[in-house]
């Protein structure tokens, strides 16, 4: 049986590849995981081509195909890059994918398709311009505009995890070769940094900002963290004014930031007030499957229609 209108997505992390079929209104018709042959790059090629072949079946036609990856291909020399799957990095995994499904896909990062998810389907619909923020083990980034994923000429629109933290001179080193980056101040793991280094005692992130009512550690913890949180978003609004700033990753779960931070960011933006709007993420884990899925454009009439999975 055919099916017009299908869209494919695809979640390809370390651990779990997850598939998804939606109908032409958004609605999920089904999900699929499989676990990641880790470490085996043409096994991961064959894992996602079946997957596909699997939801497809289960839905009854064809559709676009959409893949959101750890990573991104480079337009320079058409590979995949700066993945934490470090089997896919250097191999041309979007052509490699299309040779095998017989058919094109689209390929973009994680970050990107949690913006993508959100300005189509979830806290960010309705909205011209949202800029997508992952707070968790890294710290990313997607823009979407009018409901179209932006990329630029060097694939890295959003990616402000690797620009210089506003405020911070304290020379701590990135993996990136670069020093004091955003993400080095706001994922999850630099949290639990804080809070050993202050308290002598070894907490996840999620710990310590479970403690900042009865902790004082804890509380200078989330005050430092959501200061650098305004000050580094400020940047983001001088530069592309967007209509809301959405949270995802597991920071995204502090209650308190979505009215400190609006209370605090005024003081490094360009304006006499600030109309954006700081939300959270309405997807959660979703957001990565059903962003690829949207990767292929999104017509006007579906804009802003949510999803049901």
């Amino acid at each position: 049986m055919s099916r017009a209108g299908l869209r494919v997505g695809i979640d390809l992390g370390g651990t779990k590849i997850e598939g998804a079929v939606l109908d032409p209104g958004g609605r999920v018709l089904i999900r699929k995981r499989v676990p990641t042959p880790a470490g085996d790059y043409e096994g991961t090629v064959r894992t996602v081509v079946e997957l596909i072949r699997q939801v497809e079946a289960g839905a009854g036609g064809q559709g676009t195909v959409g893949i959101g990856t750890p990573g991104a291909i480079s337009p320079f020399s058409g590979l995949l890059r700066n993945s934490n799957s470090v089997a896919l990095n250097g191999r041309p995994l979007d052509r490699d994918l299309e040779t095998a499904l017989g058919r094109p896909v689209r390929l973009a990062n994680d970050a990107d398709c949690f913006a993508l998810a959100e300005a189509v389907t979830g806290a960010g619909a309705g909205a011209g311009t949202v800029f997508g923020v992952i707070l968790g083990t890294g710290v990313g980034g997607g823009l979407v505009i009018d409901r179209r994923l932006q990329a630029g000429p060097n694939r890295i629109a959003g990616e402000w995890g690797h620009n210089p933290q506003p405020g911070e001179t304290g020379g701590r080193a990135c993996y990136c070769g670069r020093t004091d980056c955003v993400e080095l101040y706001l994922s999850g793991p630099a949290v639990a940094g804080e809070y050993r280094r202050s308290a002598g005692m070894e907490l996840t992130a999620e710990q310590v900002m479970d403690r900042i009512d009865g902790d004082a550690v804890a509380a200078a913890v989330f005050d430092r963290y959501a200061t650098r949180l305004a000050r580094a978003l400020a940047v983001v609004i001088n530069i592309l004014d967007p209509e809301v700033v959405i949270l995802g990753g597991g920071m995204s779960n502090v209650d308190r930031l979505y009215e400190e931070v609006p209370q605090r960011w005024g003081k490094w933006i360009f304006s006499d007030g600030v109309a954006t709007r700081l939300a959270r993420n309405r997807h959660g884990d979703s957001g990565g499957v059903l962003g690829a899925a949207w990767l292929w454009p999104v017509p006007e009439k579906q804009a802003g229609a949510r999803s049901t999975g």
